[in-house]
């Protein structure tokens, strides 16, 4: 379970979507404060996604081969052959420009309450799912159980929560230097989405039918 959770956390982390629009709310008039209501919200809906698997389970992974782990299992393959699905159609598919999104030129008048509602459209639900999935395994009368949960909250919400430090200390470096990011992001978006889905994807296509079989 913390090895799956481990990866998937990075590879939510990693998101070059989510990362470009952040940097878009970090340039605007009140980026600091926009861009902590986009981050608060993201790992609201991690912490949420995370509970509401917790009291379906009541904190007890499900049995071995039983009717619910097969059933986890299942939607841990489907996801990944998802995933694995739509990496390869991106890497197939002839590359196309990746200019600023729609809302972009109304970013400076946006609200707080559009940054958290942002963020919860532009949560990568897929991954989201498959760490959803992941820990269905946790066990809570284990520490260790509640370490691996909140360290994936934590990961997945690492680059945000960097980001969102480096703005406030250093304001000025920081608008510089992010958006020489997000230019290098948009440059290399359909490569980061293809390799973080088919990883993603491959993992949990390989683990899910290996514990299906075992």
């Amino acid at each position: 379970m913390v090895l799956d959770l481990v990866l998937i956390g990075t590879a939510v982390t990693l998101g070059p979507l989510h990362n470009s629009a952040y940097i878009l709310l970090l340039s605007s008039r009140h980026g600091v404060r926009q861009g902590l209501a986009f981050l608060l919200s993201w790992l609201a809906n991690l912490v949420t996604v995370i509970a509401c698997v917790m009291l379906l389970t009541g904190g007890q992974p499900p049995a071995r081969h039983s009717a619910p782990s097969t059933a986890v299992l299942a939607v841990k393959l489907a996801i990944g052959l998802a995933l694995v699905v739509y990496g390869t159609h991106r890497r197939r598919r002839p590359p196309r420009p990746h200019g600023p999104p729609r809302w972009a030129a109304r970013i400076d008048n946006a609200s707080p309450a559009t940054a958290a509602g942002l963020a919860w459209l532009l949560q990568p639900w897929a991954l989201v799912g498959a760490g959803a999935a992941t820990a269905v395994d946790a066990n809570l009368s284990d520490l260790a159980a509640w370490v691996a949960l909140t360290g994936y909250c934590l990961l997945a919400t690492l680059s945000l929560i960097v980001m969102e430090m480096y703005a406030v200390w250093a304001p000025e470096a920081a608008n510089a230097r992010l958006n020489a990011l997000r230019d290098w992001l948009a440059r290399h978006q359909e490569q980061l989405v293809v390799t973080l889905s088919l990883l993603v994807g491959f993992l949990l296509t390989a683990r899910s039918i290996a514990e299906l079989v075992v």
